[in-house]
């Protein structure tokens, strides 16, 4: 747990997870299979999440995370990248002004030393102009990685105890907690992989402590709402125990 100050506003309806993290798997494989350039199950991966945040909205799930691009996305081939950020430019100059007319917060978690200066400007632009909106928050994992995330918070955490900041009896996991990139965000309930794959890929290690997880084989770029739906009706029928006795359907 994190000990989210988030509002009640963002509780989600009976039988609805909270918080509902995606890792979107598979848009070059879809591609390859139809014939296509990679960079078009990258686009085709768009149009996908746009579905996703209106299912979510619709739904009433407070918070999606989508794993958009990993710390190790770097590796891919330099013409995949280059769609990669393409796509995120193109995403967040179309989409920002609608998702904050639908009452839709952005926020973006990675590590974000050494990104382009456009792009860190858009990330502050989308989070300042939809800050105050109290519906569904949206973050966007990009140059993300849960290690790296892990040893940011431990070092900050370090440097507040050696600078007298944080008494060294405080560090606990709610200390850490604060310095992760999703404090003041409640852990996810339930974690999404499309394209069958099985393993977490680095993806809010520490945060998904608790959630339940549902691997789909439909791969991302025809994820629809149904599929959504259907991991929340498996969702519902996990006992949540928490260590404890079993308590069905029941938020942390």
């Amino acid at each position: 747990m994190n000990g989210s100050t988030e509002t009640a506003s963002r509780s989600a309806p009976e039988g609805v997870p909270r918080h509902v993290a995606i890792i979107m798997d598979g848009n070059g494989r879809w591609a390859e299979s139809r014939g296509l350039p990679r960079a078009e199950g990258h686009r085709r991966g768009l149009d996908a999440l746009r579905r996703t945040i209106q299912a979510a909205r619709e739904l009433g799930i407070g918070y999606l995370t989508v794993y958009s691009f990993s710390s190790e996305n770097w590796r891919r081939p330099p013409a995949e990248v280059s769609a990669l950020l393409m796509l995120l430019r193109r995403f967040i100059r179309a989409d920002t002004a609608d998702m904050h007319a639908k009452n839709v917060r952005i926020r973006f978690i990675g590590d974000r030393t050494g990104l382009a200066e456009d792009i860190l400007s858009l990330f502050a632009e989308s989070e300042l102009l939809t800050e105050a909106n109290t519906g569904l928050t949206l973050l966007i994992a990009f140059n993300y990685g849960s290690r790296d995330e892990i040893v940011r918070a431990a070092v900050q955490a370090a440097r507040d105890v050696a600078e007298g900041r944080l008494p060294i009896e405080a560090l606990d996991d709610a200390a850490l907690s604060a310095r992760l990139d999703t404090a003041g965000i409640p852990d996810p309930d339930l974690v999404i992989r499309t394209s069958g794959e099985m393993r977490l890929s680095n993806f809010l290690l520490w945060q998904a402590a608790y959630a339940e997880f549902v691997f789909s084989p439909v791969r991302w770029p025809e994820f629809e709402r149904r599929d959504l739906e259907d991991a929340i009706d498996e969702y519902r029928r996990r006992d949540r125990r928490y260590g404890g006795l079993t308590v069905v359907g029941a938020q942390p």
